[in-house]
């Protein structure tokens, strides 16, 4: 939630949205937060069912906006499907965002309807007729853009392509990678196809586990389309572990040293000791905005160790998936992810607790806290 745009009136503002976003959204209540008259990021709600109370629905989405650091008003865009005819749809819905942020203290800006080939202001009803064409909208300036939006707001919860021989390749991995971790730490080794020798790599790759936090840092920097079969293994097998998992995602919340920290309170925890408030309100979302873009990394090594996975192991990295996605403030890609996990394991813990923070519309405190603007824009 910090990117920041800039627009002359309604029609390039709306062109500025899909961009701010990250995806054209369709049938969705999308806010955009000001301060100041400048934009500090956007929100995404999905659009209700008409037997929904609308006025609930404004209240929940104008008291999140409340929320975000220092907002002083917003912009109230509604994507529908209909045409615009003479009454814009979803008037009542419209009303009842005035009146939230009106109780609120916010200041609504502007008030627009997208539909399915047309846009108009709520508050101009003499130019509500048929709407302004979408086609008339202007492209966003190009110094405003730095990548095509998705289609919509489920198209980045799709996982990655990921053929036959991949899958393969990793489940092979995965097996030598067990085989050559309980020979590393002096267990009996799980008898492999006709006794074959354990690969020298699976070795490597176990060796290079003795360091979890270097582990996972390193992980996140890797190019998810180049990544080796074995790398990929050795982050499904950590992931399919709560413990190992929740050591990775403090290590990407923030850095090896918390990575570190998060080893050693789960050694002391297994040791009967209790675990640390502060690092389990981390992984709620108390404190200081991680770095988004190591977030970002971290979501897409795992989206394709997700891809590859074999499907009994598959729920742990869908469920690091869902919890990255909804740190990011994309709930909407996290509840994909959760219910792809639970679909395979029904009481897979990370995956449910993931799903029942989105579905009471609980996001982590840091996505309210937009970083330092930039100056102009």
């Amino acid at each position: 939630m910090t990117s920041i745009v800039t627009a002359a009136d309604a029609a390039e503002f709306l062109s500025l949205v899909p961009h701010l976003l990250g995806f054209t959204p369709r049938r969705s209540v999308v806010l955009v937060p000001f301060c100041d008259g400048r934009s500090i990021g956007g929100m995404r709600f999905d659009l209700p069912p008409d037997e929904v109370d609308p006025t609930q629905v404004a209240a929940t989405a104008l008291g999140l906006a409340c929320r975000v650091s220092r907002v002083d008003a917003v912009v109230a865009v509604v994507y529908c499907d209909e045409s615009l005819g003479p009454d814009l749809p979803h008037r009542a819905l419209a009303e009842a965002l005035e009146t939230a942020a009106h109780r609120s203290g916010l200041r609504l800006m502007d008030l627009l309807c997208v539909g399915a080939d047309a846009w108009a202001a709520y508050r101009d009803p003499a130019g509500v007729a048929g709407g302004n064409p979408l086609s008339t909208l202007p492209p966003p300036p190009p110094d405003a853009v730095d990548r095509a939006p998705q289609a919509d707001h489920l198209a980045g919860a799709v996982l990655p392509p990921a053929d036959l021989a991949d899958r393969e390749r990793v489940a092979r991995a995965l097996a030598q990678l067990g085989r050559a971790i309980a020979v590393v730490t002096h267990g009996p080794a799980p008898a492999g196809p006709d006794d074959e020798r354990i690969d020298p790599m699976a070795l490597t790759a176990a060796c290079a586990l003795e360091d979890l936090p270097v582990f996972f840092d390193l992980a996140a920097q890797a190019v998810p389309e180049r990544a080796e079969p074995y790398a990929l293994a050795s982050l499904i097998w950590c992931l399919a572990r709560p413990a190992l998992r929740d050591i990775g995602i403090s290590a990407w919340i923030d850095g090896v040293d918390a990575g570190d920290l998060a080893l050693e309170a789960q050694l002391r925890w297994e040791d009967g000791e209790e675990y640390p408030e502060s690092l389990a309100e981390r992984m709620m979302g108390e404190g200081e905005r991680p770095d988004p873009e190591r977030l970002l990394a971290a979501l897409e090594i795992t989206r394709r160790a997700a891809a590859v996975a074999p499907r009994d192991v598959r729920p742990g990295p869908l469920s690091a998936c869902a919890w990255l996605a909804w740190a990011l403030g994309r709930s909407t890609h996290a509840e994909q992810y959760g219910r792809m996990a639970c679909a395979i394991d029904p009481e897979h813990g990370l995956s449910r607790i993931v799903l029942s923070m989105v579905q009471a519309g609980h996001l982590p405190d840091w996505a309210f806290r937009p970083g330092e603007r930039p100056e102009g824009g």
